[in-house]
């Protein structure tokens, strides 16, 4: 282990965040550096015990207690090689994450769990710093062609664990850019997409070729895809929205969450001198409670909106642990991230139990108010509470209430896929599809989940399709058995 009194002698530390009204004023990362010194310290609380749970917590297996070790002792290259073999993008799951691995670390069972995140992400973007970050290409090429369908972070896993295997692998990707949400849903102040470039650089020269502006199942038939390729990897996450249809939702100024935020990125990448959905000047409603509700108030509040309040059904979560969501599950709490510092800042409000009833117009065919009710929780089937009914205004609204799976038209019909109950793509145990040749990864046959289970699933994929290929495969398998799908 690192230092035996570590866990009894230091606290937990995270860097700070920049000033509100300092960090609102541009989209860079919201936090400052952290010094090494003080991340080392962090690492020393690592306590190496008997039966890491963190293991458990990290859908990638990630080998956190060694790494922790690693930088303890200051040993940081050995550290990257650690991390990097069971994760190929820390520099996304270390910023993006929600870090079950750390409501897993057994320290948390009675004080502050160990910082696994910043050390995680710290030692990538020393990597990367130091030029330890390099190309990998295959010593061996196959001559298989694997041909992987969208490039977020699980198509993104598994394009580069199939190109490492010595196989030819096209990414395709709908948008004009590579990086799926990643590029266009994630903030700036959430992620400087310069992350994502530098690495779709190290994958560019390990072998791996990307084309964009190419929407599979409309551009390109799902039968000429199957001609070219040996093998597909159905990655297209779960884009169709949840909706709500109440009267006024025809209103303009209502919008998806993931219509607003991607212009907002598009600015960023230099398409627009500012966004054609501006917050500027407006009353803003984020309706959902969630991180894409986050994303969209952060940025509302860089646009320069007027007020900011973001409304979700649920109650209020509690601040600590409840029982019913003992350690080492990862329990529903109530959470303050940067956006929400900034909300209250700006004496903006976070409402809960509270449903939206009616868009109001102004006449002119914009939104003007909200409508909203208090509910009661999910015990009562979220029934209003009468005389509880008011207004509020909204002249932007976001929908960001999640997602209810992969869009159906186009290239899943195509295939011919079986979808489960809730519209995923049915995967059997190494991600094969009812398509013969055909595998799916990520949120298109999980639903709506984390970055570290694209991921993880990604790289599960690409075992299946290389043992396919080759008859046998030196791929990791990072899934325990009973995380993983089951047809």
């Amino acid at each position: 282990m690192a230092d035996p009194k570590g866990f009894l002698t230091v606290g937990r530390e995270l860097p700070k965040r920049r000033p509100v009204d300092v960090r609102i004023r541009s989209w860079s990362e919201v936090y400052e550096d952290f010094g090494r010194d003080r991340l080392e310290k962090q690492a020393s609380r690592c306590m190496d015990c008997g039966i890491p749970f963190c293991h458990q917590g990290c859908p990638l297996g990630n080998l956190i207690p060694e790494w922790n070790d690693l930088v303890y002792r200051r040993d940081w290259q050995e550290a990257i090689e650690r991390l990097h073999a069971t994760n190929n993008f820390p520099e996304f799951t270390g910023r993006l994450c929600p870090a079950p691995c750390e409501s897993a670390c057994v320290l948390g069972i009675n004080q502050d769990p160990v910082a696994i995140k910043r050390v995680e992400v710290e030692i990538i973007d020393r990597a990367f710093a130091e030029g330890w970050v390099r190309p990998r290409p295959p010593a061996v090429k196959t001559g298989k062609t694997v041909a992987v369908v969208g490039s977020g972070p699980a198509g993104l896993a598994a394009a580069q664990q199939l190109t490492r295997a010595g196989h030819d692998v096209t990414v395709y990707e709908r948008a004009d850019r590579i990086g799926g949400l990643l590029r266009y849903g994630i903030p700036e102040f959430k992620m400087e997409k310069r992350h994502l470039d530098r690495r779709l650089a190290q994958m560019r020269a390990e072998g791996t070729e990307f084309k964009t502006s190419v929407n599979v199942g409309v551009d390109l038939s799902a039968d000429d895809l199957r001609d070219r390729h040996d093998a597909v990897v159905l990655a297209g996450g779960a884009t169709a929205w949840r909706d709500l249809p109440v009267p006024g939702r025809e209103l303009n100024g209502v919008y998806q969450a993931m219509e607003y935020l991607p212009p907002s990125n598009r600015a960023q990448e230099g398409d627009y001198a500012e966004s054609p959905i501006s917050a500027k000047g407006k009353h803003v409603v984020v309706i959902g409670g969630g991180d894409t509700g986050a994303d969209c108030i952060g940025t509302a509040i860089r646009q320069g909106a007027a007020s900011v309040t973001q409304l979700e059904i649920m109650p209020r979560p509690p601040e600590t642990r409840p029982d019913a969501q003992p350690w080492p599950t990862y329990p529903m709490l109530f959470k303050v991230e940067s956006a929400h510092e900034e909300l209250a800042d700006m004496g903006g409000d976070r409402v809960y139990a509270v449903s939206t009833t009616e868009f109001a117009g102004d006449g002119d065919g914009n939104v003007r108010a909200l409508r909203i009710v208090e509910v009661g929780g999910p015990e009562t089937g979220f029934q209003p509470v009468a005389g509880t009914e008011r207004e509020i205004p909204a002249e932007l609204v976001t929908l960001a209430m999640g997602f209810l799976g992969p869009e159906r038209e186009g290239l899943l019909e195509q295939l011919g896929v079986d979808l489960d109950q809730r519209g995923n793509v049915v995967r059997d145990a190494d991600y094969k599809t009812s398509v013969d040749g055909v595998y799916a990864a990520g949120d298109m046959g999980r639903g709506q989940s984390l970055i570290v289970w694209a991921i993880a699933e990604g790289r599960a994929a690409a075992r299946g399709v290389d043992a396919r290929l080759t008859g046998r495969t030196d791929l990791p398998y990072p899934i325990p058995p009973t995380a993983r799908p089951i047809a």
